[in-house]
């Protein structure tokens, strides 16, 4: 019985799997994609459903001729890049692109959330197919993303000098931060008085505290000029007060949940300082495996949330 060939995105993530499944398993690394649209023309046939026309990565042809290579020689071939929507196009575009040398029904789909052996054991156990309605919803965003770079680039360079490239995120909340700004400098400032006091009780503890003033004859309290503010004042100054209702209640606190994708980052900025980027590139290694000294073990699960 031959050996089982797994495709992973990282050497490092190949280093540590090969660890937890053994000597039966070869695991290499495809470096990511292996296939994409063609870098010198748009690459999508707009007359025809826009269907994508992907040709192979030229720095990815030494990977791919080894896996094929690879592939060859195994009873399966395990693609088990990561559970998100980039995964699993690596996932479907690797088995387009191995599927000469292997019959399909030889590929099989993996999916973990962490790079543990329980994890990666269990994922092995129970192998299934590649989620073809995922695969499609990253490369609706992928011809999108190559649509608007290429159709509306070329019109924001020829206007403004020095320009960046458009896209389909970053263009529209540009648009959205424009109108911000354009809302901020149009606001007409109103003038606005808030009244408080500070006041303690008549018996202990007699620390001072703060009030402010709500309503005025049941009414929101909304106190628009100096004078206006002033009379208030004035007819409150030497009154007594008291205290109308007390209200006690029970606040349970539920513990913090997980970290998705924008509160780690969010983290990580706060406490830290550091950019998105840098965050994403730490928990990347976190997930794949730290050496210990007796090997790579992954310490926390997978960090991109869709």
């Amino acid at each position: 019985m031959g050996k089982k060939l797994v495709i992973v995105e990282s050497p490092a993530k190949a280093k540590t799997i090969n660890k937890i499944l053994g000597k039966d398993f070869v695991v290499k690394a495809s470096m990511g994609h292996v296939r994409d649209l063609p870098e010198k023309n748009l690459g999508i046939d707009v007359e025809k459903d826009f269907k994508p026309q992907y040709v192979n990565i030229k720095t990815r042809e030494k990977v791919l001729k080894e896996l094929q290579e690879q592939a060859g020689d195994c009873e399966a071939v395990f693609l088990a890049p990561d559970p998100d929507r980039e995964g699993e196009a690596i996932a479907w575009h690797l088995r387009e692109a191995l599927k000469k040398k292997v019959a399909l029904d030889r590929f099989f789909r993996v999916t973990y959330n962490e790079i543990t052996e329980p994890a990666i054991r269990k994922a092995f156990s129970n192998p299934g197919q590649i989620d073809q309605k995922r695969v499609d919803s990253q490369q609706a965003r992928r011809v999108l993303d190559r649509l608007v770079g290429y159709k509306v680039s070329p019109l924001l360079w020829r206007r403004i000098r020095g320009a960046s490239s458009a896209g389909r995120v970053q263009s529209v909340a540009l648009r959205l931060v424009c109108e911000r700004e354009q809302s901020i400098l149009n606001f007409k400032p109103e003038e606005f008085w808030l009244l408080g006091a500070k006041v303690r009780k008549q018996v202990a503890p007699l620390d001072p505290f703060e009030i402010r003033l709500a309503k005025i004859n049941s009414d929101k309290a909304e106190i628009k000029t100096s004078e206006q503010a002033a009379k208030v004042r004035q007819d409150l100054e030497g009154r007594s007060l008291k205290v109308a209702a007390i209200v006690q209640r029970e606040i349970s606190k539920k513990a913090m949940p997980p970290y998705i994708t924008s509160t780690l980052q969010q983290a990580a900025s706060s406490w830290f300082g550091l950019a998105p980027a840098q965050t994403m590139r730490i928990a990347q290694k976190l997930y794949e495996g730290v050496d210990f000294g007796q090997g790579h073990v992954g310490l926390i699960t997978y960090m991109r949330t869709d």
